[in-house]
């Protein structure tokens, strides 16, 4: 998978919704074939870890709150909010999110990640056949990638043409995962 392609599937992944608007996804794009090796130990010997043209590895950023500026100035500079506007919605985000505890940044990081990573896995219509992997070490994959403090590893996708059909799968009936009051 090369840059440009890659840059394009993140491209349109990014247009996801996210709290605030604040974006808190982050990536890693691990297309080099002895690093893929690496981290398929890392991520519990998966096969598709190794196999994929790219693994993309989605980060939450807790600290996600640090680019209010430059999101809303450049919605300002795009037309889509004024500067009053703006001032409100950073005053409010910096009240709110820097004297937010820790787990609950996290927590909104995961939902957002959550979102963006949906985008992603989207890219099976166009072809492709990803993998999503929740199942990997956490911190070994901090270390291996020197991840900063501020960022939390959400999932790895594995990103290829498929070599062969995939297996098909199941979903519980609608009644048992739904309440229909």
């Amino acid at each position: 998978m090369d840059n440009y392609f890659a840059g394009n599937i993140l491209d349109e992944a990014t247009q996801a919704p996210s709290s605030s608007n604040l974006q808190a996804w982050r990536f890693i794009v691990i297309e080099d074939q002895n690093i893929k090796k690496e981290l398929r130990q890392i991520a519990n010997n998966q096969e598709s870890v190794e196999t994929s043209s790219a693994v993309i590895a989605v980060l939450g950023d807790t600290e996600m709150y640090k680019n209010v500026d430059k999101i809303y100035g450049m919605n300002v500079e795009a037309g889509f909010m004024d500067q009053a506007t703006r001032k409100r919605m950073v005053s409010n985000t910096m009240n709110t999110y820097p004297h937010a505890p820790k787990e609950t940044r996290e927590s909104i990081a995961n939902f957002d990640a959550g979102l963006v990573s949906m985008q992603l896995m989207l890219i099976e219509s166009k072809g492709y056949d990803p993998v999503t992997m929740g199942g990997f070490n956490n911190q070994q994959f901090i270390e291996k990638f020197d991840v900063p403090e501020r960022y939390v590893p959400i999932v790895l996708i594995a990103i290829g043409k498929s070599a062969g059909p995939s297996f098909q799968t199941t979903r519980l009936p609608l009644n048992e995962v739904a309440k229909f009051i």
